[in-house]
């Protein structure tokens, strides 16, 4: 409704600029018309008749060229008078049609080409953590929401940002939500205030985008298998895993604050997190063995690979930890390694991909 509004309002515009000209125009070849045929006359072809009404409407007045006749000075007075308003209401005019597009874009209607990136539907302070930490690994990211405020607020804490594209919407719009270029993104991140309202948005999104993955945060745990029976790639429980940290600093604090600092993007060469890496074809470890690569990364970037992410054959993906064995690494496999940025760095060089998941295109 409100991107209805906005181009109603561009078209309107646009439209009484175009009638302004024609109806100058129309008067330039009036103009002529009537003085044509005068002997006294210096207006007789167009281009005296344009030079005239432009000298007139900008109050210059040169006097080379004049009508001469009765109906001509009549065309002439109607000149002068709009010399003395057409400024303000063509300016005006420009002035508001830039505002609105400009308003168009800030809104996010005129859409992004991101792609592969992340999309946050919904916005508060947990969103806002969320997103400093894909804004940290580099990650693009589309914001939805449905409060104007939220726009200006976000435009503020993160200025010029290539790696954000904000769109002001009704959740509910979902053909609006097309302008995040959501089927092209690789996960939406659900961000609404309750279970239930997430859970009844995602069946809807569904119907209109089901080959998406979706990750919601869930204030009841219980319903997890509910989620994703609905389709919800990944759930996560707040207060399931506050507790669990909160616990692990109970009674093993060390091992607590490892897990939190490697569960955060690495801010500086020497700090270490967990990257996942897609493994393509070009790969340098398709083909070898798991333990083979462990210990080839350990030794050439010390770096650690703890776990393999496999496809079946019905495309479900399975995360095997630390395995046993002659396990091969082949295209399509996720390569799960702890490492420090100096590391990654030069892994992303050897590996030829960034890190992070990368949806399938269907």
């Amino acid at each position: 409704m409100l991107k209805d509004l906005f181009k109603s309002k561009t078209i309107k515009i646009s439209l009484e600029i175009c009638a302004g000209f024609l109806v100058f125009f129309a008067l330039v070849y009036l103009l002529v018309y009537v003085e044509k045929d005068s002997s006294q006359a210096s207006i007789k072809d167009f281009q005296n008749a344009l030079w005239y009404a432009l000298v007139t409407l900008t109050t210059v007045g040169y006097g080379d060229v004049f009508p001469a006749t009765l109906y001509g000075r009549g065309i002439a007075y109607i000149f002068i008078l709009m010399s003395i308003g057409i400024y303000g209401i063509l300016i005006g005019q420009f002035t508001s049609l830039m505002a609105t597009i400009k308003e168009n874009k800030k809104l996010g209607y005129n859409g992004t080409s991101f792609e592969g990136h992340a999309i946050i539907i919904g916005w508060n302070e947990f969103g806002k953590m969320v997103l400093d930490q894909l804004i940290g690994v580099g990650k693009q990211v589309a914001i939805v929401t449905n409060k104007r405020d939220d726009i200006d607020l976000i435009n503020d804490q993160y200025p010029n940002s290539k790696h954000i594209f904000i769109l002001y919407a009704d959740f509910n719009g979902y053909e609006l939500l097309k302008k995040t270029n959501i089927e092209q993104s690789s996960i939406v991140f659900v961000n609404l205030d309750d279970d239930t309202e997430k859970l009844v948005y995602i069946l809807n999104l569904k119907k209109v985008f089901p080959n998406l993955e979706y990750v919601v945060t869930l204030e009841n745990g219980d319903l997890k298998n509910t989620f994703i029976s609905a389709g919800v790639t990944n759930t996560i429980s707040k207060h399931e895993l506050s507790s669990k940290l909160l616990a692990s600093y109970m009674f093993e604090p060390d091992v607590a604050a490892y897990s939190e600092d490697i569960m955060s993007f690495a801010r500086a060469d020497s700090d270490y997190d967990i990257k996942q890496f897609l493994v393509t074809s070009n790969n340098p470890y398709v083909g070898k063995p798991y333990q083979e690569a462990f210990f080839e990364l350990k030794s050439k970037y010390n770096s650690v690979l703890i776990g393999i992410t496999k496809r079946d054959k019905f495309g479900n993906k399975k995360l095997i930890k630390n395995p046993l064995g002659d396990l091969k690494i082949a295209p399509g496999d996720y390569l799960i390694i702890i490492l420090n940025g100096k590391a990654f760095k030069l892994i992303r060089r050897a590996f030829h991909v960034n890190e992070g998941y990368i949806r399938d295109k269907h």
